[in-house]
């Protein structure tokens, strides 16, 4: 072996194979011989031809040995560019017929997956480039089609999951997601279901009746159904019925999450707000006009100027001053520390909201009353709620980036990985960027 090849050997860095040949192609695969004095033309691309040094292991047991049941003809893997140029490993694998378990496969190869023509390590930059731009302008950059692209991605984020172990499914949410006026599927909504543990999604289904969510719970194993505590889910009642229709489930609580109580009250405001202005004076007209995200922003992280501004507002209307106070009052009570103490918060409210003139703050009043019992079951449990919204934000910001999916399998491998891996620390930066690549074997051959 040359200095030159044992440098292109320790280079590349596939121990247990060697690099034989290199030679120069260009775009039409006709070979360039490099002239003294003259440049590789930029459109160049290096070959490099390898050949294994040792006894070839199985890809299916991995067993070292085995005999040759076939010699194949020589494959090309695109590998990452080197120096502005592209770089193409070629290589004439073995099928064998394994002792062990008797496959006739082709050999393990260090560089790439089977049936793959691109090496591990370019669908990895590939899967990274796809998080952060859509897809063609990662193919644009990479010089390859966007089918390649998403199936290298996708190739790279499944070898992620495979390698993810499966943490227990106890507490589970459940939300609905529009998927956009300009989606043309019958179906206008899909159900996420997530593991509220890890906030990792991990089922998807059209839809948001009953029958969306059954058809998820009818896959689930009777010991699978029998580790779930709890569900966490909106005010939705399809979602409690599918629950609640299933005996394997009775022992399960369901708990509403706070985000969605008080978007209820949230409308109830509103609705309250648009009836008084409807009516409203020139003076309550000009300090409340286009004070409708005010009223609905809590008053800890309001300004002092909006504060000021409220207090103006409630200062010419009591009834909307008294609406706002019941709510700012039922988020310090979905904080309890204890179901007790959330029970009669809740009935504090109830006493105050069930008068009938009031028709907004009724509707409120009946709304609670109808869920009270997922309501309290929130100081019981206090499940992480939050990761709930936290994936909705994900789905957005993937759907931003890569301009719209049409494949929802897809998306739901993408949502799954970035909800996994978060780049919120240092720690998190190299498990992103590592993409979940398993250790490599000491020797592949």
């Amino acid at each position: 072996m040359s200095q030159r090849t044992k440098i292109l050997t320790q280079i590349v860095g596939f121990r247990g194979w060697i690099v034989v040949e290199h030679r120069w192609e260009g775009r039409g695969g006709a070979r360039i011989e490099p002239v003294e004095g003259y440049d590789v033309p930029a459109d160049a691309r290096l070959v490099l031809v390898l050949s294994r040094r040792f006894t070839p292991r199985c890809a299916k047991c991995l067993a070292i040995g085995g005999t040759c049941h076939e010699r194949q003809r020589p494959r090309r893997w695109a590998d990452l560019p080197c120096s502005g140029h592209q770089v193409v490993i070629e290589y004439a694998p073995w099928r064998l017929s394994c002792h062990r378990c008797g496959a006739r496969a082709v050999e393990l190869l260090a560089w790439a997956e089977p049936y793959q023509r691109q090496s591990r390590r370019l669908q990895q930059h590939l899967a990274l480039d796809a998080f952060s731009m859509p897809l063609v302008h990662v193919s644009t950059k990479w010089g390859l089609s966007w089918h390649t692209v998403r199936r290298a991605e996708l190739d790279a984020i499944q070898r992620w999951d495979r390698n993810e172990p499966a943490p227990p499914l106890r507490q589970v949410g459940v939300d609905e997601k529009w998927l956009g006026r300009r989606h043309k599927r019958k179906e206008k909504f899909v159900t996420v279901v997530s593991n509220l543990e890890t906030g990792v999604p991990v089922w998807i289904g059209y839809g948001r009746g009953s029958e969306t969510l059954k058809s998820w719970l009818d896959a689930l194993s009777f010991e699978q159904k029998a580790e779930i505590r709890l569900f966490a889910c909106d005010m939705h009642e399809p979602f409690k019925k599918a629950i609640r229709d299933d005996s394997a489930l009775a022992h399960a609580a369901i708990v509403h999450d706070p985000f969605h109580v008080i978007k209820r009250a949230g409308e109830a405001i509103t609705e309250l707000r648009r009836s008084i202005f409807f009516r409203a004076g020139p003076e309550l007209r000009e300090v409340g006009r286009g004070a409708r995200w005010l009223v609905l922003r809590s008053w800890n992280h309001s300004s002092d100027e909006q504060r000021a501004r409220l207090r103006l507002l409630f200062r010419l209307n009591g009834k909307l001053a008294r609406a706002y106070q019941l709510v700012e009052e039922l988020r310090a009570v979905l904080r309890a520390p204890d179901r007790k103490t959330l029970y009669d918060g809740i009935w504090r409210i109830l006493r105050r909201t069930e008068r009938r003139d009031n028709v907004p703050m009724r509707k409120l009043h009946e709304s609670l009353k109808a869920h009270l019992d997922e309501i309290v079951a929130l100081g019981e449990y206090h499940p992480p709620t939050g990761r709930i919204e936290a994936l909705n934000n994900n789905w957005e910001t993937l759907v931003r980036r890569g301009r719209g999916y049409r494949n929802h399998a897809y998306l739901l491998a993408k949502l799954r990985f970035i909800t996994a891996n978060p780049v919120r620390n240092s720690a998190g930066i190299k498990r992103f960027l590592a993409l979940g690549l398993p250790t490599p074997l000491a020797r592949a051959a």
